[in-house]
């Protein structure tokens, strides 16, 4: 499960830096806090909630899928 937290983390930070954003502009467009952004990135959050993860895609432009896989 470790691995997949990991893929999502790095998917996040992937598609951000394409859209050229800061993790503080990405919390802001998430309605999240950026501590929260900054911990599912490093892969630091034990178990980030399907609805965080719809927030931060959403705010990406990008699908639950592109996160995942």
């Amino acid at each position: 499960m470790s691995k997949q937290k990991s893929i999502i983390g790095d998917n996040i930070k992937k598609y951000r830096n394409n859209l050229g954003i800061s993790q503080d502009v990405l919390s802001k467009r998430s309605n999240l806090a950026f501590h929260t952004i900054a911990k599912i990135e490093a892969g630091s959050t034990p178990d980030p909630r399907i609805e965080t993860v719809k927030k931060i895609a959403d705010a990406l432009g990008v699908s639950l899928d592109d996160l995942m896989k």
